[in-house]
């Protein structure tokens, strides 16, 4: 249990670097071409791959993808995916070291205590246990088709908005479907043991590559569609709320449910919720938008962010 908790953090780190360096590869791209992304565009990514830095952050995917599996395989969903929402921890620390913590400011630095606090105590009061390998096909295809019309949903909602709308709400569609994309990494992980030939040919590694190049678009559509702070609360509550709800329904992982523990667990989620809403409107991931991520309030910075972000909602 204890090596599924640290592997889950470096998973963290991996995930935070890719979201930082595909934003900063998306502003690159936008001030390269001139215009944001508006609509599907089936080519970004390549377009995006142009950019060092993205690639640095498509690496560090590809690492916390290696580490979430390796995670997964020593745990189970309801406490791997929950230790994930950490990832926003880290963008808050880089962007803190970047400008030398001088954009940072108390409360900020007190949700992001209360974010592991709150993660803390949920992991605490669930105590996340048991559950099988492999579940049912009809379960699959229940879920499959729930989390597909869901994320259906949110792709359509983000259209018709503004730069922050269209990201708050692919951010959304991206959480949801790395959700189940981690759900598909736990029924692959009951397999690696067995080498090459059992997991290339079980499905679950076919459904794992369209859905997570899925997702990668989705991804690097709700990074370049508006600002990191839009999109990163859709990413780090939305996989590990789909995870655990999964991790329950498909893997028939058992969480605590007496009074005390479901009330605990709620308290947990509603302080994580709020730690993960205050972080994402910091100043630091919000001034980082416009180049000025350590002006302080009252500084000439801050005015002109005040009317870009005006401009983008």
């Amino acid at each position: 249990m204890e090596l599924a908790i640290l592997l889950s953090l470096a998973a963290s780190l991996c995930t935070a670097t890719a979201s930082v360096c595909q934003r900063l590869g998306a502003r690159r791209l936008e001030r390269d071409d001139g215009h944001q992304v508006h609509g599907f565009d089936p080519w970004l990514v390549f377009r995006l791959a142009r950019q060092p830095v993205w690639l640095l952050g498509f690496v560090s995917m590809l690492a916390g993808f290696a580490f979430q599996v390796s995670a997964l395989r020593f745990g189970p969903l309801a406490l791997v995916q929950p230790i994930l929402a950490v990832e926003l921890l880290f963008v808050f620390g880089y962007l803190a070291m970047r400008t030398r913590n001088r954009g940072a400011r108390r409360r900020e630095w007190a949700a992001a205590i209360a974010m592991s606090a709150g993660i803390s105590l949920f992991l605490r009061a669930a105590a996340p246990t048991g559950g099988r390998d492999h579940a049912p096909a009809s379960l699959w295809w229940l879920s499959g088709l729930a989390i597909a019309a869901a994320v259906g949903i949110a792709i359509a909602a983000s259209a018709g908005g503004g730069p922050v709308h269209r990201a708050a709400f692919l951010g959304i569609a991206t959480g949801l479907s790395w959700g189940f994309v981690a759900a598909v990494i736990k029924e692959l992980s009951s397999h690696v043991s067995g080498g090459p030939v059992a997991i290339f040919t079980n499905w679950s590694a076919y459904v794992l590559m369209g859905v997570g190049t899925g997702a990668m678009l989705l991804a690097s559509h709700a990074v370049a569609a508006g600002p990191l702070a839009a999109s990163q609360p859709g990413f780090t509550i939305g996989d590990p709320v789909t995870a655990v709800l999964l991790g329950v329904f498909v893997f028939g992982e058992r969480l605590g449910t007496s009074p005390a523990a479901l009330a605990a667990e709620v308290l947990g989620l509603i302080v994580l919720a709020a730690g993960v809403w205050t972080l994402s409107g910091s100043w630091l991931i919000i001034g980082a938008e416009s180049g000025r991520a350590d002006c302080k309030p009252g500084e000439p910075g801050e005015q002109a962010q005040q009317e870009l972000t005006r401009r983008s909602r």
